[in-house]
């Protein structure tokens, strides 16, 4: 099945699968000329841009690498832990030897299921347990934040940024927290104004958190969620945007400075290849730009020419180990400092930041 499904369907017709969940055990007779059998489940629908579209672009990536070698099942839409848990369970059960979860979401339902189906793989994107057959994988967002930051202190004039985010998980606070750092690094008075949402999909409380921001005086927002509407209603409003996980400047060509990007097929196609092969280990990835799993989209060319030689320049400077997001000395919102000068934030604490930068105005709750 290649085409993907909803939510609803697959649970209303998951039985047809004709196998008991929670057996704990994979059938091994597959016959060799068989098709791998993956298994994806997406927490949004799947549109032309955002999260969830690259996440299916790197289950095309298998499909163009493994062609007729690979049987693919996709379920969209699915956020609610209980749905996903009997999905996973289904697709296991169903001799789908390897399984995507795509969302931090999708973390519970997976660390309940993947110990009841030892002989599957699982791959959890934003997840932080690691099983013997659940492994993870992650961008390093903040080091595209952190050039889209430097990008916006060069073209705002208010020296306002605002930012909205899904949830105040650390993998949304981390990148809110190094977008102002790159903006402070061109002008250190620069402050941000966060919004969270509380949802990844929800393009009304997206419209009305940009309008906030804007009527605050934010001529630059930057948007972490899973549309496009903060970049549209950026636009609409006279303010430059950046866009998240996909290039969002059709959306709005000219107030869209850039976008930092994912790319996950690299990530998708080799897990995809070590099952096939046998070989597949759980591992933990944490990638960025010099992985190629972060990516910053064509800068805006209203953006002056040296500029946009600089922030090329910045990005080769973060892929080499150069220039780090989190170096010191960096203070919180209360004026402690939490990364002494001279040094750099350990990667644990990146991975678990749960509180802002000096400069941030808003909360987590």
């Amino acid at each position: 099945m290649n085409r993907p499904i909803t939510r609803r369907k697959f649970l209303a017709t998951s039985g047809a699968f004709g196998v008991t969940l929670g057996s704990g055990l994979m059938t091994k007779a597959f016959a060799a000329n068989d098709p791998l059998k993956v298994g994806v489940v997406y927490v949004s629908p799947i549109s032309e841009i955002g999260w969830t579209k690259q996440h299916s672009l790197g289950i095309d990536a298998i499909k163009s690498d493994l062609g007729d070698k690979v049987s693919i099942t996709a379920v969209e839409n699915t956020f609610l832990p209980q749905d996903a848990e009997r999905i996973f369970s289904e697709m296991a059960s169903s001799g789908h030897q390897l399984i995507f979860g795509t969302s931090f979401s999708h973390g519970t339902p997976m660390q309940k299921v993947a110990p009841r189906f030892p002989g599957n793989a699982f791959e959890h994107c934003s997840g932080i347990v690691h099983f013997d057959n659940l492994g993870t994988f992650e961008a390093k967002y903040y080091e595209g934040t952190y050039v889209a930051g430097v990008a916006a202190a060069h073209m705002s004039k208010s020296a306002k940024i605002g930012f909205i985010g899904g949830f105040p998980i650390p993998d949304i606070v981390g990148p809110a927290n190094a977008l102002l750092l790159g903006a402070q690094s061109v002008n250190p008075d620069t402050t941000c104004n966060v919004i969270f949402l509380n949802s990844w999909f929800d393009p009304g409380k997206e419209k009305e958190a940009t309008n906030t921001l804007v009527s605050q005086g934010c001529d630059v927002i930057c948007s972490m969620t899973d549309t496009a509407t903060g970049v549209q209603v950026a636009g609409e409003k006279g303010a430059w945007s950046i866009g998240y996980a996909s290039d969002m400047s059709q959306f709005a060509p000219e107030t869209h400075l850039t976008a930092f990007t994912l790319d996950w097929s690299s990530i998708y196609v080799q897990a995809a290849r070590d099952v096939a092969a046998g070989t597949w280990k759980s591992d933990v990835r944490w990638q960025g730009l010099a992985e190629g799993v972060v990516k910053m989209s064509p800068y805006n060319e209203a953006i002056p020419t040296d500029v946009q030689a600089s922030l090329q320049e910045l990005q080769a400077s973060i892929s080499s180990g150069g220039i780090h997001p989190y170096a010191g000395e960096i203070q919180d919102q209360d004026g402690n400092v939490r990364v002494a000068a001279d040094s750099v934030m350990p990667d644990p604490e990146i991975r678990g930041f749960n509180w802002f930068v000096k400069g941030i105005i808003g909360n987590m709750g």
